[in-house]
């Protein structure tokens, strides 16, 4: 008997109304298998929001986020070093790519999802920080333009954590898409995205 191939997993945004690069970037996600049957967050950095599927491709959930201060495609040499501690303004990029997604722990102890483990990036709750930054107006406005002031970290609301990060990229490996800054970038992941080593 021939064995039968499980269905091939359909992207559903559900009532989402996502960019077309975040659109396109899942559907290949699924369609090409790139995703290999795990979880996937797609993080569409110029409209400064995250889309959070199954593994069957249904959306989890969606909202906004904050991301690295400085504005550019990669990680800067060393930045991983330097987490913890003061990292200069230029080097607080989010970089852009295909990356091997793990849970995690901070050195705090706090439940996070790494995305690129020797970078320090990570997906995490909103954390107190100074009154001045007022991080949680930021998130909480409507537009993206004012929400680049992490050190580097995909940044959502604690209880979006709770309630979609940690039920579905919580548990196990997932794959995580950053769009690029670049709008010169092609629209596919297999040409415009990077790819990342495991966390």
């Amino acid at each position: 008997m021939v064995p039968v191939a499980p269905p091939q997993p359909k992207v559903d945004f559900r009532d989402a109304q996502p960019s077309l690069g975040a659109r396109r970037v899942a559907e290949w996600a699924f369609d090409s298998r790139d995703a290999q049957g795990r979880p996937v967050a797609v993080v569409d950095k110029k409209n400064a929001r995250i889309y959070v599927f199954g593994a069957d491709g249904r959306l989890r959930g969606t909202t906004p986020v904050l991301l690295g201060l400085a504005r550019g495609d990669n990680s800067a040499p060393g930045v991983g070093e330097l987490a913890g501690g003061y990292i200069p303004a230029g080097m607080r990029t989010t970089p852009a790519g295909r990356f091997d997604s793990e849970p995690g722990r901070n050195n705090k102890g706090e439940a996070i999802v790494w995305i690129d483990y020797d970078a320090a990036l990570a997906i995490h709750r909103l954390r107190p920080a100074p009154a001045a930054e007022r991080r949680p107006d930021r998130l909480a406005s409507e537009s993206p333009d004012d929400n680049r002031i992490s050190q580097g970290c995909v940044v959502v609301p604690p209880s979006f954590f709770d309630q979609v990060v940690a039920p579905t990229l919580g548990h196990e490996r997932g794959v995580v898409y950053i769009l690029p800054d670049d709008e010169r970038a092609a629209p596919l992941p297999s040409a415009d995205l990077k790819v990342a080593g495991n966390p």
